[in-house]
């Protein structure tokens, strides 16, 4: 059994991680500012932090054998979110984007013309938070990033993974559901393979 912390425990990734670690048997501390909020369920602890209060969240992630964490990118201050991880001497999961990945021919998805601009408001900040871990910061980390189309579905235990490129099935459509994405990231903290690396999950 691990322990496991959630940061974002509350959002559609994040509940789908809860929910798969705790049926692994995993202990689990979900932490959000409004944790106080959160209804009681039995296997995780529910616990109050900001991520922007370094010492604080420092202290309430250190001694979990990982943590992940599953927030908008563009609401982040990487420098926080780094010294938090550095501090608490923690491994770092992280739910990624899939607009950091190339196409079949070598090019980034985010570079490619016609990129929507909506979608650039977060594309853009995951990208450099993923180049920042990439460069060093002095712990541990894991970035996994999903298919292109990344929504609720099956739990199906069947998918691909990949690394630096964008996983297109068959029919050409890439995706993959909440459920396996948390199916493939909990697999990661069970038999670690990409530490200090990102990896991707599509059908």
């Amino acid at each position: 059994m691990s322990k496991i912390a959630i940061l974002g425990a509350t959002g559609n990734a994040g509940q789908r991680l809860v929910t798969e670690a705790l049926s692994r048997g995993h202990s689990v501390t979900g932490l959000s500012r409004h944790a106080d909020a959160q209804a009681p369920r039995d296997g995780v602890t529910w616990v109050k932090a900001d991520i922007n209060d370094v010492d604080d969240t420092a202290a309430k992630i250190a001694g979990h054998d990982a943590v992940i964490l599953s927030m908008p990118f563009k609401d982040l201050t990487f420098d926080n979110v780094f010294a938090v991880a550095k501090k608490a001497g923690v491994w770092l999961l992280v739910v990624g984007g899939a607009a950091s990945l190339k196409n079949d021919e070598g090019v980034v998805l985010l570079d490619t013309p016609g990129f929507p601009d909506f979608i650039k408001v977060e594309a853009a900040p995951a990208r450099d938070f993923l180049n920042q871990l990439k460069a060093g910061q002095g712990f541990e980390w894991t970035f996994l990033s999903p298919a292109m189309f990344f929504g609720p579905g099956e739990r199906t235990g069947t998918f691909r993974l990949g690394t630096e490129t964008l996983l297109t099935a068959a029919d050409g459509k890439s995706s993959i559901s909440y459920e396996d994405f948390a199916v493939a990231l909990i697999d990661e903290i069970e038999t670690p393979k990409h530490k200090n690396q990102r990896f991707t999950v599509g059908y």
